[in-house]
């Protein structure tokens, strides 16, 4: 990998240390400038999971992605930034759980382990310490965890004081093959939001502010009031260039 044109892709530049504070910035500075998208999925180009892939769309072809390509390519850039990193297989708790692990997330070891999450839509934006419960700061809303046995749930804490579970993982290190039969699955099964609809999102500069474009509107959060405008078709492009640097 070369990690100059990496940490340029998300607007850093060398040297990093290896703490906690560099991993922050590292998270919000890729959420920020590199979109959770379905583009390749939604138009029908089939996408992998290897690292050759993953960081050559990102840091090179300058692309989004979904979670497999974007915490796939940035566990292989923590990796290389000296930092010990491990491959989560999560299963996702939205609408009912799926039959096998359909989401990738990072576990990063400090002086204690974090849980962290470039590829999740609009979540965390710090790292999370996976020793505790919490509640919390994940610098969009209350974050926590909830442990059984050897699986752990991540939840978040939510302002009418009910807990909300997102998704579950045992902290187990994989490598990005083990996803391919999962990325396949996503691609592939009729009728998932991968294929039904395309969309884009990222933060604004470092959050927690956010833009999402979604087929038919464009959304904005901004100082924790969210905000919606109509688009027609015709308008799309020019709104995922325009917000996103993106060409479909």
């Amino acid at each position: 990998m070369n990690v100059d044109v990496y940490l340029n892709r998300i607007g850093l530049s060398a040297p990093v240390r290896p703490d906690l504070a560099t991993l922050e910035k590292l998270q919000r500075a890729h959420l920020s400038t590199v979109p959770f998208e379905n583009l390749d999925v939604y138009a029908r180009r089939a996408v992998r999971t290897d690292d050759d892939w993953t960081v050559t769309k990102i840091a090179e072809r300058r692309r989004g992605g979904w979670c497999f390509e974007l915490n796939g390519a940035f566990a292989a850039l923590l990796t290389e930034l000296g930092y010990e990193v491990k491959r989560l297989a999560a299963t996702v708790l939205y609408g009912g759980a799926s039959p096998i692990p359909t989401h990738l997330s990072v576990e990063v070891t400090l002086d204690r382990p974090y849980l962290v999450d470039v590829g999740f839509g609009d979540s965390f934006i710090r790292p999370l310490p996976l020793d505790s419960a919490g509640p919390h700061d994940g610098g969009t809303a209350k974050f926590g965890f909830q442990f059984e046995g050897n699986t752990t749930t991540l939840i978040s804490h939510e302002d009418d004081g009910t807990i909300e579970p997102h998704y579950r993982f045992v902290r187990q290190d994989h490598v990005p093959a083990d996803f391919e039969e999962a990325s396949s699955y996503l691609q592939t099964t009729p009728g998932l939001q991968w294929t039904q609809s395309r969309f884009a999102t990222r933060l604004l500069d470092g959050g927690p502010d956010r833009v999402t474009l979604l087929t038919d509107r464009i959304k904005f959060r901004r100082d924790g009031v969210w905000s919606e405008h109509p688009i027609v078709e015709s308008d799309w492009d020019r709104l995922l260039d325009e917000w996103f640097g993106l060409t479909p």
